[in-house]
């Protein structure tokens, strides 16, 4: 595997010589080529220039930089890129390290692993990835990549560094028109059947990360070339239409996937019934609770205002009392 990029991280005084490898494949599972429906020609993007009207070889294209205030595109060579004044063209310099449930994963972008540029390198890149795991943290700083500067997030991935590229904060959409315009009431009850429904689901098998559609992709082709029926493998229907009763799908669901592993269907579905039960029963008490200490005050507000009444006459009598004896 070849680097795609030399640079050094900063952490510090210390810096650590690294080369970054690509750590996924751009292209898609599964790619198509555009065709002429006609004939089935292959339909191709070929770069022309604007001005002549000419097709351009590989070797004829640069880059151009157009102004946001207008339509003048100005040339830019790789050696204007690489004069630069950022600190970030050949270094990534650690800014901070935080809990890696901070990042958002709106964010993550590009991975890469870091592999150690020379021998020199080897301590300290094992000191940062083992301060790293121990410290249960990630560190963040930026780098100039591919004529770009990119924020980058560094983790420890086993016994290797990873390095995620991160988009700038302002590449997230705002949720404007995302979210819905009414909150939807949902019952304890409810909660405790999808919770039950959550701890029924296993970890990821082969079976459920082997990409099915590329193989069925394929056999259809081979289908074809052989001028023959395409054999699928049969599998299960996924369930159809809507949902009415969403307690009954929950409780169906649990049931399910209990019966896929060859477990008691009823386990679930009963500490469902146990947690639903033990919340309608605390809210019982607290109800109940509230109703006795409404009672009690007002049971000492009549007392009151009992006591407050019989006063009042006394106070009369004392009164006039007085004007006879004057």
């Amino acid at each position: 595997m070849r680097p795609t990029a030399k640079f050094a991280i900063s952490f510090g005084l210390v810096t650590i010589p690294v080369a970054a490898y690509n750590a996924t494949e751009s292209s898609a599972s599964v790619s198509f080529v555009r065709i002429h429906t006609k004939d089935g020609g292959r339909v191709r993007n070929q770069p022309v220039c604007s001005l002549e009207g000419t097709e351009v070889s590989p070797d004829e294209i640069g880059r151009g930089y157009r102004p946001d205030d207008g339509d003048t595109v100005v040339p830019l060579s790789d050696e204007d890129l690489e004069a630069l004044p950022l600190p970030t063209a050949r270094t990534l310099t650690i800014l901070a390290f935080v809990a890696g449930g901070d990042i958002d994963p709106l964010q993550l972008g590009k991975g890469y692993y870091l592999g150690i540029d020379g021998p020199a390198a080897a301590k300290p890149y094992v000191l940062l990835r083992e301060a790293m795991e121990r410290h249960q943290r990630v560190g963040l700083g930026k780098i100039a990549l591919h004529g770009r500067e990119t924020l980058a997030m560094i983790r420890p991935m086993g016994e290797v560094l990873v390095m995620q590229q991160l988009l700038w904060p302002h590449q997230i959409r705002p949720l404007q028109g995302v979210l819905p315009e009414r909150e939807a009431p949902v019952h304890a009850n409810e909660v405790a059947a999808a919770e039950a429904l959550m701890d029924s689901f296993g970890g990821l098998s082969e079976e459920d990360v082997h990409d099915h559609y590329r193989e069925a992709l394929e056999e259809l082709v081979a289908a074809k070339l052989a001028d023959r029926e395409p054999e699928f493998a049969t599998g299960e229907e996924p369930p159809a239409g809507q949902v009415m009763d969403l307690m009954a799908a929950l409780q169906d669901s649990v049931r399910a996937a209990k019966r896929s592993r060859g477990e008691d269907e009823g386990s679930g579905l009963a500490e469902t019934g146990k947690k639903a039960a033990g919340r309608k029963t605390a809210e019982k008490k607290t109800a109940g609770r509230k109703t006795a200490e409404k009672k009690t005050a007002a049971k000492t507000a009549g007392t009151k205002k009992a006591a407050a009444k019989k006063t009042a006459p006394a106070k009369k009598t004392a009164g006039r009392g007085g004007r006879r004896a004057g």
